[in-house]
């Protein structure tokens, strides 16, 4: 069974032909419009474009925001002006068959569950630290949205109170502190200080800003700032994961993200805050870490797999 997944991302829309394995067959990527009109238009001629040469099944789409439980509706969207939006209805007027919506973090982890890092368990939570951090939850194999389709919100847990302002209208979210954009900042105050900020002090009066992939890269290289700069990101991290699970007792965390490239430098500082965070430590059973596997593709693939299910 050949399933369409569309994953809307803040400048690209990336679209594929997955299979039952959650292989892609075929993929195609285009540039995201402005007007919201416009990019229902898109994702209709991307779907379209595949059932011409595939025999599609259903269709899945992954897109930033709150979506209500009938995985129906857009509630809101940070980054597109969708409020409300019945985005499932206005996407099937123009294509042929079942169209599902799913968040995008939701497919993300949904991906990696079936085909990725977490295919071996049955609980498993996932953080994505890109320019904030999006979550997953899935427990015992289902996918976890709650009451109203929008839990997993992860990011947006209260990490410190009156600690940094977040986009999402509080202060002290987990993805101020745990995310490439904190990565970012932790850096430049490193840079500010001297000593072991040197080396990003000239990265920054060279290129004019400190990128994330360039304190990735000082990090490969063995130096001290942007690996103190990892570290208290990471231990930010690895503290929220000693809270998530206390609650959710997951068997695995997934890290995903561009700062998850980072591999092991990343997963050595999560876990021993993770450890040292965790209730009951020692006398507890304690969740594995790993990278995601999916990478950029996850999305796409989350959104197909899942798409259809709810028929």
């Amino acid at each position: 069974m050949l399933k369409v997944g569309i994953d809307i991302g803040g400048t690209k829309i990336a679209g594929g032909v997955v299979d039952a394995d959650g292989r892609i067959v075929d993929k195609v990527r285009v540039d995201t419009p402005v007007d919201t009109r416009a990019l229902a238009d898109a994702v209709i001629d991307m779907a379209r474009h595949f059932s011409a040469g595939h025999e599609v099944a259903a269709v899945g789409v992954a897109a930033a925001g709150f979506i209500d439980r009938d995985r129906a509706t857009v509630i809101h969207a940070p980054n597109i002006a969708w409020r409300n939006e019945p985005l499932k209805a206005t996407l099937e007027a123009g294509i042929d068959v079942p169209v599902t919506i799913e968040n995008d973090a939701n497919a993300a982890g949904w991906a990696e569950f079936r085909f990725g890092a977490g295919r071996d368990v049955d609980n498993m939570v996932m953080l994505t630290m890109g320019t904030g951090v999006g979550g997953a939850i899935v427990l015992d194999g289902e996918l976890f949205r709650g009451g109203h389709g929008i839990a997993a919100e992860l990011g947006h847990i209260r990490f410190t109170r009156d600690g940094l302002p977040c986009g999402c209208g509080q202060n002290g979210c987990i993805e101020q502190y745990a995310s490439g954009r904190a990565l970012q900042r932790e850096a430049n105050a490193i840079a500010d200080g001297g000593g072991i900020g040197e080396a990003l002090a000239e990265l920054r009066a060279e290129k004019g800003s400190i990128s994330g992939p360039a304190v990735s890269r000082l990090v490969l290289a063995g130096d001290p700032g942007a690996t103190e700069a990892l570290r208290r990101v990471a231990t930010a991290l690895g503290e929220a994961c000693g809270g998530f699970q206390a609650v959710l007792d997951p068997e695995l965390f997934v890290i995903g993200g561009g700062v998850a490239q980072l591999g092991e430098d990343l997963l050595a500082p999560v876990r021993l805050a993770y450890e040292t965070s965790l209730p009951g430590y020692g006398d507890r059973p304690v969740a594995d870490f790993a990278i995601a596997q999916l990478v950029n593709d996850a999305g796409l693939i989350g959104a197909a797999d899942l798409a259809g299910r709810e028929a």
